[in-house]
Parts: structure tokens; sequence; C-alpha cells
């Protein structure tokens, strides 16, 4: 990105501007007397170092998870063809939890076991009921982030594919679930 030199106007609206202003915390005070091009330069946002970047564990709240910016999902959409069967009643929904009500680290957790057992037990099709939400105006924290925590290491080699539920199952306040293969397991 090339940066030209400001004029004396620019830059006396600049000073104006930095005057208002009040650094983020831990950001260093700015002397609004300094040339433009120097205060831009130490507000400008700066990189994380690779030091204190660090990956998601498995103990992190999914309150906080929530908040971040998840990783791209793995995950692929369920076929077409699966989800009609699904939704007709050909291809049978091994077991189904139903998370509305719950907080979201009690949903979490228990959603991670269950999984865990189903996977272990070798069902393919589980049903999660998140609920659609109950305020006015906005969809519900676990319809939100459900989707988000199947992408978390914990969760992602349990699933293969995961879609919103037809209208008879929950419509949008539940998916369907296919999981992984065991390894092992004839396809």
């Amino acid at each position: 990105m090339s940066r030209r030199k400001l004029s004396s106007e620019e830059r006396e609206l600049w000073n104006k501007v930095a005057r208002t202003a009040r650094p983020l915390p831990g950001r260093k005070h700015a002397r609004p007397d300094a040339p433009a091009e120097d205060f831009a330069a130490m507000m400008a946002p700066k990189p994380p170092s690779p030091a204190k970047a660090q990956p998601v564990k498995s103990g992190v709240s999914p309150f906080a998870i929530s908040r971040q910016k998840p990783e791209p999902t793995r995950h692929h959409p369920l076929e077409r063809p699966v989800k009609k069967k699904l939704a007709k009643g050909r291809i049978g929904i091994d077991a189904r939890i139903d998370l509305h009500g719950m907080f979201q680290d009690e949903a979490h957790a228990f959603l991670l076991a269950f999984l865990r057992r189903a996977h272990d037990k070798g069902h393919r099709h589980i049903l999660v009921i998140t609920g659609k939400g109950a305020s006015f105006g906005s969809d519900g924290v676990l319809k939100r982030t459900v989707p988000l925590w199947f992408s978390l290491p914990d969760f992602r080699p349990l699933i293969s594919s995961y879609e919103s539920a037809s209208r008879q199952h929950g419509g949008e306040g539940a998916l369907y679930v296919r999981l992984a293969r065991r390894k092992g397991d004839p396809e």
C-alpha cells in the first residue's frame, strides 16, 4: 500500500480528529502535535505475533468460542438424496438429542458426550434439536453456535456432514448430522 504525503490542511484536520480519539487499552498515547504519518503508524493495527497465537483448546468455554472467528468448516453439506430420504423416513434416524432450553456450557458438554457415544455405537444419522430461539427478532444462540462447534477439534473427527432438518423433524431448529465412519467399519 503506497502512502501519499498529507497536505497541511489534511494534516491539520487529522490532528483535530486525533485529539478527540482515545487510544485502545494497552496502546501508546500519541502526541496530537506529532506528524500525522507517525500518529497513523502508531495507531495502525499490529498483526498478532506468532508466539501469542494459540489454537483453540478443548477446555475453552463454548460461550467464548461463539465470539471467536470460526475456522473454515471442513464438513460438506448432506447430499440432497440423503436429506430427502431422512425427511421421508426411508433412512432411519439412529439417535436424537434435544438441546433447547440448555445453557451453552451445558449443551456443549452434553452434545459432545452424546456424539462420542453415538459414534462408538456405530450410528450414522443423528438429529440434533437446537430450538429456534425465543427472543423476538433473533435466532437462538444454540442454533447459531452448534454448527460452529462442529468445526472444533473435539467434534471434527466425529462428524462427516450436517444440514438443517426438514420441517417434520424441526426445520430450522434442528440439524441432521451424519457421523463419520469408525475406522475399520465397512463402507
